[in-house]
């Protein structure tokens, strides 16, 4: 850097500043010939949506790197002349970091290529975009990209940031951007997903072919990948040339030479076509190719039966299909996946190995939630050929190295379906929410729209809407609509819908065969508010392990716990006040591991007040607390309404936001927790006539789904519990998804439950 320069720059723009105040706040035009000494103005704003700011470099980690902004489309660089802490903290911010702990001159990480977009930035700390930060404005630089700057960022994220603007992909889609497979074949035509057919790019305002000339399957590998599919597979070259002969082609690509284990077609090396070429592709055809879909999308039975779905990698908390958490099975007990060098090759081994194409992103930061067990993995480094992340490179951890705020996930390229063309919402305020409408074929054949009867609606039903329309999770499923705008669509086209949850569309749940709907008016149709981002609530498995204990309770002491139904029915029958109820205690620490706070469905002004126990209920039912027997049956339960939902405790660097003290808001921040303790009332199980032997203790939060979550499959927690008819014991307590189906199976086969006796 040249510090006589700066010194000269700085006083000119004093002088500037002194005689002529007026230009301080002008805006500088990107391409206006300034001088060395232009006063820096604030950066106008270049588009009107979120600017995208991506790290890069080598060597570096997922949380440092040389900063680069995409503008006018095109990626670039920053000067480090005037460059500063506070400049790195706003960059930092901006990518979902809770701020920065350094920043680089020089081109620590690497020269860049293309634009230098901004020189001499001077933020002030406050500003939510670099953008937004005086600077000589866009393009306006004497600098090289030997002096391109760079940020190191607290490896912490923003608690619920909604999208990262992190971007490891090298990709140029300016060359290739979009690629799909046209089918020839009349039957192929009708089938959704395509899997065969001339590979075409889009170029100008239709599409092109690419010469086959020294095409080879990696090639196919790469194209099989980006749209969806895991595996490639050999396709019959004379049929296709034999169409294509009779067709007139448009060659855009002479040759394609990808290594197969590039994410886009734009990433391998590409020769292009001259515009005045005679004979584009002489001795060749179009490229035709053909891919093997995944389990999920895959309609043969018989090709369903051969693909196996893997057993040991999985992906947990996100909103649409092929995207989450990366977990990995280890011991018979998942966890999850350090993102230390997190990247796209290893991302892509993940998606294929779970019958994905290859990766779209890399996610870093625990941009899909955190996990609750142990982290297996670090450093993963996958060449891209691999069958599974189990056979990459990768560093055994310990518990300091890594936290579940650095949790990796991806989020991988799934076929084309269509299933968004079925369903719309209307009337809603924003295109996140609305009336559910659905397109079906009516007797005649023809396509109609119609509404889903509100009738049993609920967050389900909502989830699958909201996936299939790639809106993300469901933050309510509503069962009546009369407060938003109607349509001049009034029939019921469906009712009784009743989904698991899981389903990637509607058309997938059951519902009834002819409609039938009570309150069948418009008012009265099935709604959605989808949300990106949402909660999930997880019970610390240790804490109840730890702190259970049997306690004889008077029955003077109980008279609010009966009030509020949180003893067994014998209870009514006993002679009150004399007597006791043996009671199962234990703590629970619920904490929110998602991506938005956890708050009662409910607003404040319909909480039931309790005057018995002095206080509100903002959830009727918040967690059940039941002890099965060996053939699953109840033999005592228990409830526990959310008369206070608060963050007791949080993770460092995270506020607490809610308090129960004076009818104040309720909720779970996200990275906090809330704790009832084992010795407050209706915590516990009246185990009064429970009869000594061996049980399952099983507790389950959010039961009804009331709230919307990311994750419902960890809502559960078991413990294996043992009863002698004076103490008890509680081990194995896990969260409902925590082990392998094959540990699951064994721990429900607990020895000694067939009679219901101590063995």
């Amino acid at each position: 850097m040249e510090k006589s320069r700066r010194g000269q720059q700085l006083a000119l723009s004093l002088l500037f500043g002194l005689l002529l105040p007026s230009c301080v706040t002008q805006t500088t035009p990107s391409n206006a010939a300034t001088t060395a000494a232009a006063t820096p103005s604030r950066t106008p704003s270049p588009q009107t949506e979120r600017l995208k700011v991506r790290l890069t470099g080598y060597p570096r980690k997922h949380n440092e790197g040389r900063v680069e902004l995409f503008y006018k489309g095109e990626w670039g660089t920053i000067c480090d002349d005037d460059f500063s802490i506070t400049n790195a903290n706003v960059l930092c911010r901006q990518l979902g970091f809770v701020s920065a702990t350094g920043w680089t001159h020089s081109a620590k990480y690497g020269k860049g290529q293309g634009k230098i977009w901004l020189d001499n930035v001077l933020c002030n700390g406050g500003e939510r975009s670099i953008e937004n930060c005086k600077s000589r404005g866009w393009g306006n630089s004497d600098c090289t990209h030997d002096e391109d700057a760079g940020v190191v960022c607290k490896d912490e994220r923003i608690p619920g940031f909604l999208d990262s603007n992190v971007i490891d992909s090298q990709v140029d889609e300016n060359k290739v951007e979009e690629v799909r497979l046209r089918p020839v074949v009349a039957t192929a035509k009708k089938k959704v997903p395509t899997t065969e057919g001339v590979v075409e790019v889009k170029y100008k305002d239709g599409w092109a072919q690419i010469c086959d000339l020294g095409w080879t399957i990696k090639n196919t590998r790469v194209v099989c990948g980006m749209l969806g599919f895991p595996h490639e597979r050999k396709v019959n070259k004379n049929f296709y040339k034999l169409y294509l002969e009779r067709q007139k082609s448009y060659f855009h690509l002479h040759s394609v030479a990808c290594t197969g284990t590039e994410v886009h077609l734009a990433a391998c090396p590409l020769e292009f076509n001259k515009p005045n070429a005679t004979f584009p592709c002489a001795g060749g055809m179009a490229a035709v190719v053909s891919c093997m879909p995944g389990l999920l999308f895959t309609q043969n039975n018989n090709l369903k039966k051969k693909l196996k779905r893997s057993s040991n990698v999985r992906l947990k908390g996100g909103a649409r299909v092929g995207e989450g958490r990366v977990e990995v099975l280890k011991d018979n007990e998942w966890g999850s996946v350090c993102d230390d060098r997190w990247n796209l090759l290893s991302a892509s081994v993940v998606c294929r190995e779970l019958g994905f194409g290859s990766a779209k992103e890399a996610l870093t930061g625990a941009r899909m939630g955190q996990g609750i067990g142990p982290i297996y993995m670090n450093e993963v480094k996958c060449l891209g050929q691999e069958k599974s992340i189990w056979n990459c490179p990768f560093k055994n951890i310990s518990s300091d190295d890594c936290k579940h705020m650095e949790d990796a996930g991806v989020r991988c390229n799934i076929p084309y379906m269509g299933l968004e063309n079925s369903i719309r919402l209307t009337g809603g305020r924003t295109r996140h929410e609305g009336r559910v409408e659905v397109l079906s074929p009516d007797s005649n054949g023809t396509q109609s729209w119609g509404l889903i009867c509100g009738e049993s609606w609920s967050t389900r039903e909502a989830t699958v809407a909201c996936r299939q329309l790639g809106l993300g999770y469901a933050n309510q499923g509503l069962q009546e609509t009369w407060y938003w705008d109607s349509s001049n669509v009034t029939d019921m086209l469906l009712s009784g819908v009743k989904c698991s949850g899981t389903e990637m569309a509607l058309s997938q749940c059951q519902h009834h065969k002819t409609v039938s709907c009570q309150k069948a008016a418009a008012k009265f149709a099935a709604g959605v508010i989808c949300s990106e981002t949402a909660s999930d609530l997880v019970l610390n498995a240790p804490v109840v392990q730890q702190s259970v204990y049997i306690e004889d309770r008077p029955l003077h002491m109980l008279y609010c716990a009966a009030e509020e139904d949180c003893l067994s029915q014998s209870a009514a029958k006993a002679n009150w006040p004399y007597g006791h109820r043996r009671l199962l205690r234990f703590s629970s620490q619920i904490h929110n591991i998602g991506r938005a706070d956890f708050k009662p469905k409910a607003g404040r002004h319909s909480w039931v007040w309790h005057a018995c126990h002095g206080h509100y209920h903002s959830m009727n039912i918040f967690t059940h607390y039941d002890l099965l027997n060996s053939n699953g049956t109840k033999v005592a339960e228990g409830h526990k309404a959310s008369f206070c939902l608060e963050d007791t405790d949080c993770q460092e660097s995270v506020s607490k936001r809610y308090e129960c003290a004076n009818f104040g808001d309720q909720g779970i921040t996200v990275g906090c927790w809330d704790l009832y303790r084992h010795d407050i009332d209706c915590q516990w199980i009246d185990i009064t006539d429970v009869k000594p032997g061996n049980y399952i203790l099983q507790v389950v939060i959010n039961p009804n789904q009331e709230v919307a979550e990311s994750d419902f499959t960890n809502n559960a927690m078991k413990c294996n519990c043992k009863y002698d008819g004076h103490r008890i014991w509680l081990h194995n307590c896990h969260i409902g998804d925590a082990f392998s189906e094959e540990a699951e199976r064994r721990f429900d086969k607990y020895p000694g439950e067939l009679n219901n006796q101590i063995s």
